[in-house]
């Protein structure tokens, strides 16, 4: 049923030190605690036993609440594809890498050109995602600009089910585009609970750093918990400006931030499919700026999965970005590096992987198909080696003997797409070949790739009755 990539093969830290980043936590939790500006969020933690100061509005968890939360937060999540073949388990060091970003400007698929996002990139990236075969999910990765403010949680969430049957997570904007969303998925299941049963849609409420959990946000992690619904509670902690520059420290307060929107969740709803998360990164000290194809970034997200597997709990992180302004050189290798540590690391669910240059602002069509082999690299290499009597091959080589060849032995067969990864992309040609078939760069080869799957790729879509259905009940849709 589960494609299974099992990672946790890199640790930041040693057991020790897990227990001393979990004390740490537990510490801040208790005796610094989270401003929470929400009224009804402060209300629920009151009324569970958390220390409330209603003017300064600080909330102080003591340590049972924090080890109650960690105990009640499933450590088996599945997020659903509107196919079964795009369910996803997250559990343990699984590893699914998709996108991320909600950026506001792509480079053209026509002229190359910087532009503003709209609704038919949310369909065009929803459908490279679809096509693409490394990519596990689709958190929606754009804003459609050319919509209205009130209409653009329902453009976004129905162009994405439009044109990708794998899971689709995403942020929100409004309250009423949050409850039109969830009932347009409902429609699309069959009813409430059709969806809950299967759901193949899930909701991003963010933290705030340091330790803030504000009005809107939390608004919409209390909605969601009460129906019932996956979401991730991220913190984006950048070291150096609103965390501190130490790495431990920005994982640590990362930690307490992300527990913080867990505990929430449970208080509302026991046992609610919440995934821990972080978006961490940095401040480039020399700019005062933030920058995402940082090393630095794919070791906090790898601290935080480490600490989530202490918990058993899910976890949603970041890798694969890139700061390069264009799809070259830096583009490959940030993206590459990063995106490698974060998944060796064990992370179950790696969003922003596919895509994103500067600095998380501009998304690129021709990268998605450069990421697509990226990830399918990183995937080999967090499938590692397998050793075992058929592996060991001894038989084979006393059979072959010195001198001889396996290239035509049945074991090479029967085992060499199990153990290379195949690059769709990727030019392994003789220069003569290459030069023959027009000396294509990379970018030239996934541009067209790109181009192909816009023109060509068939996502399952809906049915007419439901698409005349869906448009008619949800006027906003563009």
């Amino acid at each position: 049923m589960f494609k299974h990539y099992k990672g946790g093969s890199f640790k930041v830290f040693s057991e020790e030190e897990v227990k001393q980043v979990h004390e740490a936590t537990v510490s801040l939790l208790e005796n610094v605690g989270i401003k929470m500006h929400n009224d009804a969020a402060r209300q629920i933690f009151a009324e569970n036993g958390a220390k409330v100061d209603s003017e300064s509005r600080i909330v102080k968890i003591p340590r049972a609440m924090i080890e109650d939360t960690i105990d009640s937060t499933p450590s088996r999540i599945i997020l659903y594809g509107r196919e079964e073949k795009n369910d996803l388990l997250l559990e343990g060091s699984n590893v699914h890498l998709g996108t991320g970003g909600t950026v506001l400007n792509t480079l053209d698929i026509d002229n190359g050109k910087k532009r503003l996002t709209e609704v038919r990139d949310v369909a065009g990236y929803a459908k490279m995602t679809d096509a693409l075969d490394n990519i596990a999910f689709f958190v929606i990765n754009c804003y459609p600009n050319d919509v209205a403010e009130e209409e653009v949680d329902i453009n976004r969430f129905y162009h994405a089910f439009a044109n990708t049957s794998k899971h689709v997570m995403g942020g929100i904007y409004t309250m009423d585009g949050l409850k039109s969303v969830i009932r347009m998925a409902e429609d699309i299941a069959g009813g409430p609970e059709k969806l809950k049963e299967r759901p193949f849609v899930s909701f991003i409420t963010l933290m705030m750093s340091p330790l803030l959990m504000e009005v809107t946000y939390t608004d919409f992690l209390i909605e969601v918990a009460k129906c019932g619904l996956p979401l991730a509670t991220p913190s984006e902690p950048l070291a150096g400006a609103n965390s501190p520059v130490t790495l431990a420290g920005t994982i640590t307060l990362n930690n307490a931030e992300s527990l913080g929107g867990l505990i929430l969740s449970q208080l509302i709803n026991k046992g609610n499919p919440t995934i821990y998360g972080s978006t961490s990164s940095i401040m480039d000290v020399r700019t005062g700026t933030y920058v995402a194809g940082n090393i630095e970034s794919a070791l906090i997200n790898a601290g935080c999965a480490q600490m989530a597997q202490h918990y058993k709990i899910p976890m949603y992180g970041t890798g694969g970005m890139s700061d390069s302004k264009v799809v070259d050189a830096q583009a490959g290798y940030e993206s590459a590096s990063t995106a490698m540590v974060v998944a060796l690391s064990g992370c179950n669910y790696i969003h922003d992987a596919f895509g994103l240059l500067e600095f998380c602002t501009t998304l690129s069509y021709e990268k998605m198909v450069v990421d697509n082999d990226s990830v399918g690299m990183a995937l080999r290499a967090v499938k590692g080696v397998e050793v075992s009597e058929e592996t060991l091959a001894t038989d084979i080589i006393k059979e072959v003997g010195p001198g001889g060849h396996f290239l035509d032995h049945p074991h090479t067969v029967e085992h060499v797409r199990k153990e290379f990864y195949f690059p769709k992309l990727s030019d392994r040609q003789q220069r003569v070949v290459w030069e023959e078939e027009g000396s294509k760069d990379t970018f030239t080869r996934a541009h067209e790739e790109a181009r192909r799957i816009l023109e060509k790729h068939q996502p399952l879509g809906f049915t007419e009755d439901m698409e005349k259905y869906l448009r008619e009940k949800y006027t906003g849709i563009r």
